[in-house]
């Protein structure tokens, strides 16, 4: 017997279409080792169609996002990382001995806008807003937040790994030192519309900065 054109199973698969682009990932800080698990969002959090085709900016609502929490939207067919980094994480951050096994600290290559050269790579420190794109052979890099003893390799101190050839990124996109990625995670232009609303693609006021600019994606 046909399936009737709005029968929940339709409807459902429908949705998940609609929506395949925007995952949260949901890393437990407080738990060691703990892999990522993927959340599907709600439908009414999807870009309009026209806006990702023509590459227009694209907001997010964190406020959305507990902490711990990371979620990927798309913008110019690119994934977006944007993560709630909680104070434990943002103190792994500025620790000395995760400083000195990075490629660049100081973000000295031009892989982000000007107001987000900073030790956190970010206009605010508690959200994270990353181009997804390992600058290597352009994998994407996988979630793993919490510090771990060998997950998904030893001394693991929080972050983005990628698993086709072992590039290693903490959680401001910075490059360890001594992988095959030869540069920092890339961060798109944005802005806070307000404490939560992430608007990607547009620069904050008075800023003028070209995504085309960065070293490389």
């Amino acid at each position: 017997m046909a399936k009737d054109a709005t029968s929940p199973t339709d409807a459902a698969a429908t949705a998940l279409t609609r929506r395949n682009f925007l995952y949260v990932t949901t890393g437990a800080f407080a738990g060691v080792g703990a892999i990522a698990s993927l959340v599907p969002m709600v439908a009414q959090m999807d870009p309009d169609a026209s806006t990702l085709a023509a590459g227009g900016p694209v907001e997010f609502d964190a406020s959305k996002l507990q902490p711990g929490q990371q979620a990927v939207v798309r913008w110019r067919s690119r994934p977006i990382f944007i993560v709630n980094r909680p104070p434990e994480a943002l103190r792994t951050l500025q620790d000395a001995n995760l400083v000195a096994r990075l490629s660049d600290p100081g973000s000295k290559a031009m892989q982000q806008p000007p107001y987000a050269t900073n030790w956190h790579r970010s206009i605010e420190p508690r959200y994270g807003v990353l181009v997804g794109i390992c600058t290597h052979l352009g994998c994407i890099p996988l979630f793993y937040p919490d510090p771990s003893t060998q997950i998904p390799v030893a001394g693991w101190s929080g972050g983005y790994f990628c698993p086709c050839h072992g590039s290693k990124y903490d959680l401001a996109g910075r490059v360890f030192a001594g992988v095959p990625a030869p540069y920092n995670l890339p961060v798109p232009p944005y802005r806070l519309i307000n404490d939560g609303t992430i608007r990607i693609g547009e620069n904050p006021p008075d800023v003028s900065w070209d995504f085309d600019s960065v070293t490389q994606v």
